[in-house]
């Protein structure tokens, strides 16, 4: 149960990051445009979403002939990968908009603090974006580990893990890679603000 409460400290650390860097100081024209980017980012995890359903009912049949077919697996332990591979899902898709939505934000501050000519706060706020995001990943992550080996039993415990594993890994293949490119975005879009707005 320790482990438990050290996992919820590392989310709660994670969302005292998230709240510190929402209320850093940060120019009109770049909070617009940086919600603009994450509009267009929370279309695109919709749609991922979407898709990641769609991706996941292909994987379940396989996981059925695979487990229950060829491996004579119960219908019960079948049943709990399924179940464990969707929870994955959803992990990996939770720390996916929360580090999209971290990075929208964290730019436009990081852009503001650099045309006020503060050197400091241009390494400590990706710096610490990074932190809240690799927390937050570490922390869920563990959390949902550890409450399998605590709370479901022995024999159960292995088709867990593989559903989890299967689910996570799904979800992080079909988020990460374009999820990178929409941060991206965001930078791009935040240091090009000065030119479009004429910030000075």
């Amino acid at each position: 149960m320790t482990g438990l409460a050290v996992c919820a400290l590392g989310f709660l650390f994670g969302l005292v990051i998230f709240t510190q860097l929402r209320r850093l100081p940060v120019h009109a024209a770049m909070r617009e445009i940086s919600e603009l980017i994450y509009e267009t980012c929370k279309t695109y995890l919709i749609t991922q979403g979407k898709f990641l359903l769609v991706l996941e009912a292909f994987i379940g049949v396989i996981i059925v002939l695979y487990f229950g077919v060829l491996l004579r697996f119960e219908a019960v332990k079948v049943a709990i990968i399924l179940a464990f591979s969707l929870i994955g899902i959803g992990g990996s898709y939770g720390v996916a908009w929360f580090g999209i939505r971290i990075n929208t934000f964290a730019n436009s501050r990081t852009a503001f603090a650099r045309h006020e000519g503060t050197p400091f706060p241009l390494h400590a706020i990706p710096i610490k974006a990074g932190m809240s995001i690799g927390m937050l990943l570490i922390s869920v992550e563990l959390f949902l580990m550890l409450c399998i080996l605590l709370f479901i039993p022995g024999d159960y415990a292995g088709p867990c893990f593989i559903g989890f594993a299967i689910g996570e890994s799904l979800g992080a293949a079909a988020l990460r890679i374009a999820g990178g490119f929409f941060t991206k975005i965001a930078d791009i879009g935040s240091d090009l603000m000065k030119i479009v707005f004429r910030i000075k």
